[in-house]
């Protein structure tokens, strides 16, 4: 059976919304003979990051995979695909903000970084555990579900002040 897992929803809100807020603004405040422009490449920048953000993985019975979009070919993310057979084991490196990186580590061994920002993690956990029996207690997300949630809120909070600012400026003066 296929099951797909798609990025992280708190992940994707969180660089959509950050984004809208770092750049939203801009069409606003550009110069005339500038506003067709940043309008232009605004709208292109957020069609690149919607794009960026829809990668997902794939499980079957014989083998993983992660399938990325075109766009993000161009920028250097690759697909991968490892069949289950061929996990040796895992290993896990610290990162700076104190969490931890996973690599599925194959008999070849080559390197394959496990997805950590997907949706229904436990079932993909459980499922990589069933295929490889290769012991998955310490993985987990990679940052706290909060983080991206906060995230997510400052910058809607961003975008609603920038909104009542832009609003303010064109009514008042």
């Amino acid at each position: 059976m296929i099951e797909k897992f798609k990025t992280l929803f708190f992940v994707k809100s969180s660089l959509i919304t950050l984004y809208l807020a770092l750049t939203f603004p801009i069409p606003f405040f550009s110069n005339e003979k500038l506003k067709i422009f940043s309008i232009i490449t605004f709208v292109l920048g957020l069609f690149l990051i919607i794009n960026i953000t829809n990668d997902f993985v794939k499980t079957c019975d014989t083998k993983i995979s992660f399938e990325t979009s075109f766009i993000s070919k161009i920028f250097g993310k690759k697909n991968w695909e490892i069949f289950w057979k061929d996990i040796r084991f895992i290993k896990s490196f610290p990162t700076s903000q104190g969490s931890k990186v996973h690599y599925f580590i194959t008999n070849n061994d080559e390197s394959f970084l496990m997805p950590q920002r997907i949706e229904n993690f436990e079932r993909f956990l459980s499922i990589v555990k069933k295929k490889t029996k290769l012991r998955i207690q310490e993985i987990s997300y990679i940052s706290p579900l909060w983080t991206y949630k906060l995230l997510t809120f400052l910058s809607v909070v961003m975008i609603i002040l920038e909104i009542i600012f832009l609003l303010f400026k064109y009514y008042l003066y």
